[in-house]
Parts: C-alpha cells; structure tokens; sequence
C-alpha cells in the first residue's frame, strides 16, 4: 500500500538543494518566494517587476467549455543543462494529446508569444535555468517519457484566470497530467479572489495533499509522471479577481508535436 503524502511547507532559500531530493522522494516540492528568487538569481523587488506582462495576455480562443476566463500567452526554449545554456525557439503552437487533456487535447492551439519584457528579462531566463538544474538532478526513466540526455525541451505559459462570469478556472480539465517529465506552477499574484486551492494527488495510489499557493512568487514543482494535479475555481470576493500564475514544463528528447511532424 501506497504511503500518504505529506503536506508540503515552502522550502526556504538555505534548502533550495533539497528540492530535488523531495522530488525524488515525494514527486512534488513546494518553494517560497524566496527560494524562487534565488534560483532566478535576483530578488524579490526584481520578479515583482515582471508582474506587468500578466496585464497584457491575449484571451485564450481555444476554451471548449465557451469560457472568457482565461487569458494566456506561449514561449518554447531550450536548455542544455551540461553546457549551461538557454536558447528561444522559433514560436511554435502548443499541443498535447488527449490522453493527458481530455478536453483540449489533440488540437494545435495558437497563443500569441511572450511578452519581450518577460521573454528577455535576464530574470526569467535565470529561473527557467535554475529550475532546470532542479529537474535534470530529480530526472529518472519513466515509462512513457523519453530519458533525459541532458537537453530540456520547455513550454511557458503565463495565465490569467479572471473571474469574468463569476467563475474561473485554472484546470478546466480537471485533474490530470501534462505529458512532460517536470512541471514548474509559479504563483505571480492573486487579487480578490477566494478558491483557487492546489491539489496534487499521487497518479498510482489513493493518496493527495491539498493547499493554497498564496504568495506571489512562490511555486509547485511537480514530477509529472508520480503525480497528477488541479487547482479549484475562483470566484470573486467583490467586483472582479484574478489569479496570475506562470507554467513552466520540461520535457526530455523533443517537444510534444502531433505525431505526424515527429
């Protein structure tokens, strides 16, 4: 029998180390905004700054539930862990498969790219680096993921989850899995809203934890082939909320394409 899992408290900078670990051991770990900040290389005034390029995402077209709650934008990079370096892709459209999205699955989606202000911040270009070293010590074969070769093929997706018709929400799909190796949840801001709870449950057993992030800049790393995850909807505690939050996926071998292109 499966071991339950236990509820995560935000690591702090000084064990940013052993997030790794955790991840090895749990599939999941949870950084504190300070951690986060140090693995971008900056400090918390300086993250704070890229919070603007959350107030300029185009709405997202492909909601299949007829929803105006989400607003979005998508950027692919390159990470080559062993020589240290970072290299933006030509933009290119997101898709995954149904197995892993139900609802939005099987589908190329267009989104329009990141944001200069955000794609070239020497901030965000450090923590999608930090993280990656995270991940590449945390990495292991799976079944169904290709084995890391020191290369990370990633996906950001800045969200905004709004609550325009009295309901947003961040997972329309439910509980699922991406179909990546890593997935990084990173929290920019949340303003005016109740709900929006985090819940990772374990993808082979009867076990999960639930919290709320509710610190900006802190984030969820998650091991996407132990664990599958959902946020809950938000609804607003006045006029209007929202909740801004940055996705990052890594992916070993090459990126999720339809089958045909690969």
């Amino acid at each position: 029998m499966s071991s339950p899992l236990p509820q995560p408290e935000p690591l702090d900078p000084a064990a940013a180390g052993t997030a790794s670990a955790l991840l090895a051991r749990q599939g999941f770990a949870r950084l504190s905004p300070a951690t986060v900040a140090r693995l971008a290389d900056t400090s918390l005034e300086v993250l704070h700054t890229l919070e603007p390029a959350w107030d300029d995402l185009p709405p997202d077209a492909h909601l299949k539930d007829g929803g105006r709650y989400r607003s979005r934008r998508h950027g692919s990079l390159v990470q080559d862990v062993s020589r240290g370096t970072l290299t933006t892709v030509p933009h290119r459209p997101h898709w995954q498969p149904t197995t892993y999205n139900a609802l939005h699955g099987g589908m190329l989606r267009h989104f329009a790219p990141l944001d200069a202000g955000l794609a070239d911040s020497p901030a965000f270009l450090a923590l999608v680096q930090g993280l990656g070293r995270i991940f590449a010590e945390a990495a292991h074969p799976t079944a169904s993921e290709p084995a890391f070769d020191g290369r990370w093929f990633i996906e950001a997706h800045p969200f905004r989850i709004d609550t325009t018709g009295g309901v947003g929400r961040p997972t329309p799909e439910g509980a699922h899995r991406d179909g990546v190796n890593f997935v990084a949840v990173v929290l920019v801001q949340r303003s005016g809203v109740l709900g929006g709870e985090t819940r990772v449950f374990q993808a082979d057993g009867p076990h999960g934890v639930r919290f709320t992030l509710d610190q900006p800049w802190s984030a969820l790393l998650l091991d996407d082939d132990r664990v599958i995850h959902e946020s809950t909807p938000i609804q607003p505690m006045g006029e209007r909320g929202w909740r801004d939050t940055l996705v990052l996926t890594y992916r070993a071998g090459r990126f999720q394409d339809p089958p045909e292109t690969i």
